[in-house]
């Protein structure tokens, strides 16, 4: 096993305190914040399945609690990007969708987004983008079975 002082060790614990520091993983997309921009990204691919969403499917989906689902589908409703429709055999089930406004938003923030990784692309180039994308995945089978230990 590597020496926790190891040139290499440091070399990765630097390159991850890098990544925390930057926040780039905390930084609004288009004007949403991270979680509101994973609930409209997943009502936009339900709606491109012509399907709406319960809170407790987008929770389950997101893998949050309701009451955080809940609270971002307030901010949304309140800024007019999602509706709730109560279906009229059941008025216990309430379901998401997004509005005409809320499909044009999510469709710009997704646009941004994947501008983001296509910009990484081309300052890394191909090879070296498809070799992070890889070591990528191996980090995270590593700390997951670290997890699970």
């Amino acid at each position: 096993m590597a020496h926790f002082e190891s040139e290499t060790a440091q070399k990765l614990m630097k390159a991850f305190q890098q990544f925390r520091k930057t926040g780039w993983h905390e930084k609004k997309i288009a004007g949403f914040n991270p979680s509101e921009f994973r609930v409209l990204a997943l009502l936009q691919r339900a709606n491109e399945n012509n399907s709406e969403l319960k809170v407790s499917e987008i929770s389950q989906k997101l893998r949050v609690t309701p009451p955080t689902v809940t609270q971002i589908i307030n901010v949304l409703e309140r800024d007019g990007f999602i509706e709730r429709t109560i279906h009229p055999a059941d008025r216990r089930s309430v379901k998401i969708s997004l509005t005409k406004e809320g499909l044009q938003a999510t469709e710009q923030a997704r646009q941004k987004f994947a501008n983001t990784f296509l910009g990484l692309i081309d300052y890394l180039g191909e090879a070296e983008s498809v070799q992070l994308a890889e070591l990528l995945f191996k980090v995270h089978d590593y700390f997951n079975q670290l997890e699970n230990q």
